[in-house]
This record gives C-alpha cells, structure tokens and sequence, in this order.
C-alpha cells in the first residue's frame, strides 16, 4: 500500500471477487515503474496500490470468457482504450478517454488482482513458453518504447542520442539497435547506468557533467543526433538535449517533468533547423503485441536488465533501489518468494 515513496507498507486484504467476462490472476511477478516514483502525481491519490508491469497465473474465470482458462500464463495491461472513439482511430489511443479510467484491482503490487473485462478482452495476451514471468513483466514497458520510437519515426541508419540511461533508457538503447541505429550514445551522471548502457549496446557514452553537444560532436563525426531522446525530467539533462539536435531532426520527451514545469525552446533555431519535437505517453494493443514479439525473438534482452527480485515484503526497499538507481536496473516483486 502506497502512502508516499518513504512510506510503503504490507497490509492485508480481502481477495478480489471477479464477475463475468473477469479473470483472477496471481501475480507472478511485477516490476517496479519509474512512473510508482512520481510522488507529486502519486501521492494526490494515496493511498494505493501500485504495480503496473505484471504477469501471473489464471486462476479463476469469470462467465462469459473464452480465451483463457485456469492455469493460462498471461500478461495484463492496467490501460486500455475503447478502440472506437477519435482518438483510438487516429492511432492516438493512449489518449483516449476510457484508457485513463481502467485498472486493475486493486494494483499489480499485491497477491491477486480482478482484470475488468475490457481489460482482459483488449488488453491480456497469453504467454508463450519462451517467455517467463520476470521477462514477461517487461511487456508494458517496452511497449511504451515502442509506440515512442514509431512516433519519433526512428530510421536506419540514424545517429540516436538517448539522455538518461535508466530502465527506459536501456529499453530506446536496445531497441534502436534493433531497428538499426547506426549510432547509439547514451548519457547519464551514474557511472554504473553509464557501464549498463555500453552493455545494452551503447556505442558511446558521456557523463552528464561534460558538454553533452560538444562530446557527441566529438563521438559522432563532428554533427549533432539525429534523434534525442530524453527519459529524465531533470532540467540540465533536458537543455543538454534541446542543444544535441541536428538539423532536421527531432527531439522525443519520453518522460515526464512534473506537472506545471515549463521548458523554454528555442524556437526561432528550431523553426530555422526544421527540428520536430514529438511526445508518447503509455502504449496500446499492437504495441504489447510487438513488444511480446520482440522478447520473445530476444531482439530485446529484458532478462538481463534485472537486478533485484524482492518479496512484497520488501517493496519499501524495492522502492529504495529503483529511486537511487546507484546499483539497481530493475527490480521486480514476486509475492510467492
């Protein structure tokens, strides 16, 4: 149960009662968001269960539903939208209206959750045996990479300069490889994300503390990236990306700075350089299916990024980890450990 980021506590509570068209899941496993660690968004809603990156067993089935039975391994999004309004037909489905108001009960931190029916007809898809629990908690988060780098329309051949090389920012490092980046540069101020990104397939990393354009001239045949991609809030790491820019390229904010926070652009240099700034949020269906995809082909490797599988018991610590980041990737809560 979430109080604040400090104050995370075991509690019990009933087991949820599913109806038709519902499934019970027990969770499995269940990774640990940067987006849990967003206080100022959080804790307006406190307190709750958190826990969004889930897969489990089925093992009750509500009336009505075909496609699983008891035993089935699965993976559930929180999020999932209607496929029928405006936005889902202009392939803006993470903006829709119903998206923001599905969820799981009562949160993917826990033993059980109830998965609605919208959720289990639009947003769970069974596991294959290539994928286990722990890796098949990468599904939700990937899929966000996805959406975004289609959105930033990543090409072969590009140069992408990734700022922040947290879990998000190891997940946009192996996936322009995969899509055939031609050159990967990761940033970050801990030297430990920095040795994670050479490993995940950074071609070159720079600390944070250095002049990021200046250095990735230096790496990058004297121009600027193609693609910037930003998954930190913090605001040096932001200007650093608005100066790393190319002309012609774009500037993709992956995360979030807190809300009501302004960023000056420099839009005279901007609209003089055809510079494009594109922003995703979440990921839908086709994106959970191409990320399923993408693990299990190990085009993405999600196994190796964990580094800590903690009881629910333990999700203070849990929590402890993922906000430090000095010696944690990701850390995943198992409640059958």
């Amino acid at each position: 149960m979430y109080y604040s980021n400090q104050d995370v506590r075991l509690e019990e509570m009933r087991v949820p009662r599913i109806g038709a068209g519902e499934l019970l899941v027990r969770i499995r496993a269940s990774g640990i968001c940067g987006s849990d660690l967003m206080e100022w968004y959080r804790i307006k809603k406190a307190p709750l269960v958190l826990g969004h990156e889930i897969t489990g067993d089925v093992i009750e089935v509500g009336a009505g539903v075909e496609n699983f039975r008891v035993g089935d391994r699965v993976f559930s999004s929180h999020h999932v939208p209607c496929g029928k309004c405006r936005y889902c037909h202009a392939g803006h489905q993470s903006v829709c209206e119903m998206l923001r108001t599905t969820h799981f009960e009562p949160g993917g931190f826990s033993e059980f959750v109830r998965v609605p029916r919208i959720n289990v007809d639009l947003g769970t898809l069974l596991l294959p045996d290539e994928i286990s629990f722990d890796e098949g908690s990468f599904i939700e988060p990937l899929a966000c990479v996805v959406r975004a780098q289609r959105f930033a329309r990543l090409a072969t051949g590009q140069t992408v300069l990734v700022i922040g090389s947290g879990i998000s920012g190891l997940l946009h490092i192996q996936l322009a490889r995969a899509r055939g980046a031609h050159q990967i540069i990761a940033t970050d101020v801990s030297d430990f994300r920095l040795t994670a990104a050479a490993r995940f397939g950074a071609h070159g990393t720079i600390h944070g503390a250095e002049q990021v354009p200046d250095r990735l001239r230096e790496l990058n045949e004297g121009r600027l990236a193609d693609l910037v991609i930003v998954c930190t809030a913090a605001m040096p790491a932001i200007q650093q990306a608005i100066k790393s820019v190319d002309r012609g390229g774009t500037l993709l904010f992956f995360a979030p700075t807190a809300a009501g926070v302004d960023v000056p652009i420099p839009l005279f240099e901007f609209w003089r350089d055809e510079i494009s700034i594109v922003t995703s949020y979440a990921g839908s269906g086709d994106d959970l299916v191409e990320s399923l995809e993408l693990i299990r082909t190990r085009q993405v490797r999600v196994g190796e990024m964990i580094t800590h599988r903690l009881p629910l018991s333990q999700a203070s610590l849990g929590f402890q980890l993922t906000a430090s980041g000095a010696e944690s990737i990701k850390v995943i809560l198992d409640p059958l450990i």
